[in-house]
């Protein structure tokens, strides 16, 4: 099955006293693209983390932000001056633009870098293990998020195909009417230059021949039939699908372009619209895909 670029997760750990929660949101990008918003006392471990995002996720834009909140007393947890700084800033600012201060300051500065003092004096072992697990939890639910996206884009991969599907014998309903319209067009032109009664009934029979032969669609058909199955045989093999799904639906828009140029005929040409119409959504949908 495949997966949606689109995903969130969030979890939650105590240590210390103290809450670690981490947040995970991702979008489509061609390339992976991780952005981190992490205290200075786990800036040390951010290669690993980053190692475990382009592991688990692969591709797309992935932002992460990691939060710490005190949950307990602890004697000599907070950093004073650091607190007493940020307070100071903000009053100022407060001043400075006349407004009120925020009735929960406190809540605010604590979640700013330096305000504890594990932030100054960097994390231990065990710290580690437990923001490692907590991250691993919040990958997992971005993996499950995408999952269940990656559901209903396979389901609308599969109506649209089997809808362009549904339309090639539409097609081909009309090209015996297609042919018979272009033998009687060459002979009204014929006749109408006078030149009816000189015309070499081989050469005539040669040249429509070869305007029937360049205007055979029975390829591109073809062609367009196997691109269709084997977009369908790709949605079912592997997960990271997103690249070639997406060369596969410009093979099957080429195919649909030669159709329409070549038909010479209005009723095809509207099938070839309904045909485009049908496309340019799978086509919009194949950028979110893994």
């Amino acid at each position: 099955m495949i997966q949606s670029m689109t995903g969130f997760g969030k979890a939650e750990v105590q240590y210390g006293g103290r809450k670690i929660s981490v947040e995970i949101k991702s979008l489509n990008c061609k390339q992976l693209d991780i952005i981190t918003r992490i205290p200075n006392a786990y800036r040390e471990k951010e290669l690993e983390i980053r190692s475990m995002i382009q592991t688990a996720l692969e591709r797309g834009k992935v932002e992460l932000t990691l939060v710490t909140d005190i949950t307990e007393k602890v004697s000599g947890l907070i950093n004073k001056e650091a607190v007493m700084s940020y307070f100071e800033e903000i009053k100022e600012i407060a001043e400075t633009l006349k407004i009120d201060m925020p009735a929960d300051w406190l809540s605010v500065v604590l979640k700013q870098p330096d305000t504890t003092k594990s932030d100054a004096s960097g994390m231990d072992s065990g710290e580690w293990i437990a923001l490692e697990c907590c991250i691993e939890k919040a990958l997992n639910n971005v993996v499950n998020f995408r999952k269940h996206e990656g559901l209903m884009l396979e389901r609308v991969f599969r109506e649209k195909i089997s809808n362009i599907k549904s339309m090639i014998p539409d097609i081909e309903r009309c090209e015996s009417e297609r042919i018979e319209k272009l033998k009687a067009r060459m002979k009204e032109n014929h006749a109408k230059s006078d030149l009816i009664e000189q015309l070499d009934r081989n050469r005539f029979e040669q040249e429509l021949f070869y305007y029937i032969e360049r205007l055979d669609i029975s390829e591109e058909k073809a062609r367009l039939l196997n691109h269709l199955n084997y977009f369908k045989e790709t949605l079912e093999n592997g997960e990271s699908q997103g690249r070639k799904l997406n060369f596969i639906a410009q093979e099957i828009g080429r195919e649909i372009n030669t159709l329409g140029s070549k038909s010479n005929h209005a009723e095809i040409q509207k099938t070839v619209v309904k045909m485009k119409d049908e496309l340019e959504q799978i086509k919009e949908q194949v950028l979110n895909a893994l």
